[in-house]
């Protein structure tokens, strides 16, 4: 089987394409893996929040385009960039192996955390990440920041904020550890549904092709992956709503975390539920419940009309 893997054209996107295109290549039924770089929406636009301008499924539009039109097999995508609902055709057909679920904090001049001067800037586009800082910080200013990870650090470097955040996993891909001043523990900032899950996309009809992608899935991180994304889908949450989730498993047992809040860190809710890792999903849509019953709606809905 010959596999062409749609990807964009970020150092991040190619070193994940080239991942899975080296596990493809250890396959027996493989014969070849090809590279179909990409330009998306999402990286061209880069002087609009990516709330104004669809969300992070700009990221992946275009690569669904070209397996649709027979030009690309599989598309690779960071997970937490992958909007809850699929679109009509299309499946998850592999989730890998969790990398580092972190944020990290990035400080210029040797800054910690902790160490930051009141009303330090901080480099982020994300709201989850800006809710959760303001919620540790209220007198931090946070700014937007978008771009690829090199795009970032360099603004950083040039002295145009205090320090950024991003995700860990990413910078390690990179081999960029080495800029990482300090993780976030869960207690402190919950990532984003699925942070550090690498997924392969396909076309549902391709039953050949699905079959031997399934054998590249984990089956924890599936399991973690279901219950965070179905926090975001029973909230009717987009990749850029201010929500956080963060699944673990131990033993049998699943415990999964939510947090949804206001980007100024003035509001906040938080909730846990446990029980059997098989019922990861209803988990995840449990949590979801509790926190509408806790005004979640009205917390997201806000946040939107702000935007508008």
């Amino acid at each position: 089987m010959d596999i062409r893997i749609a990807t964009r054209k970020s150092a991040l996107a190619l070193w994940q394409a080239e991942h899975v295109a080296s596990l493809l290549e250890a396959l027996p039924e493989v014969d070849s893996v090809a590279l179909v770089p990409l330009s998306t929406r999402g990286d061209e636009i880069l002087d609009k929040s990516l709330q104004k301008i669809g969300g992070k499924g700009l990221f992946i539009k275009e690569l669904e385009v070209a397996m649709q039109a027979g030009e690309a097999d599989i598309a690779v995508h960071s997970m937490k960039d992958v909007p809850a609902e699929m679109p009509e055709g299309f499946c998850l057909a592999a989730v890998l192996e969790r990398a580092n679920h972190a944020d990290a904090f990035v400080g210029g001049n040797g800054h910690s955390f902790e160490t930051l001067p009141q009303g330090a800037r901080i480099g982020s586009s994300s709201l989850r990440r800006q809710a959760q800082l303001k919620l540790m910080r209220p007198d931090l200013t946070v700014e937007p920041l978008r771009g690829n990870v090199n795009t970032r650090l360099a603004k950083l470097d040039n002295g145009d904020f205090d320090a950024i955040i991003l995700a860990a996993a990413g910078l390690e891909r990179l081999g960029l550890q080495h800029y990482i001043s300090q993780q976030f523990e869960p207690e402190q900032m919950l990532p984003a549904a699925a942070q550090g899950v690498i997924g392969i996309e396909c076309l549902e009809a391709r039953d050949e092709l699905r079959a031997l992608l399934a054998r590249l899935s984990h089956e924890p991180t599936v399991r973690t992956t279901a219950a965070e994304r179905a926090i975001a889908k029973t909230l009717e949450a987009n990749c850029q709503s201010p929500v956080a989730t963060y699944a673990v498993i131990n033993d049998s047992v699943m415990t999964v975390t939510a947090l949804v809040a206001l980007p100024d860190g003035s509001d906040s809710i938080r909730d846990s539920v446990e029980g059997p890792v098989e019922d990861a999903e209803q988990l995840g849509i449990r949590l979801a419940e509790n926190l509408l019953a806790q005004g979640a709606a009205e917390l997201l809905a806000a946040v939107s009309a702000a935007d508008d």
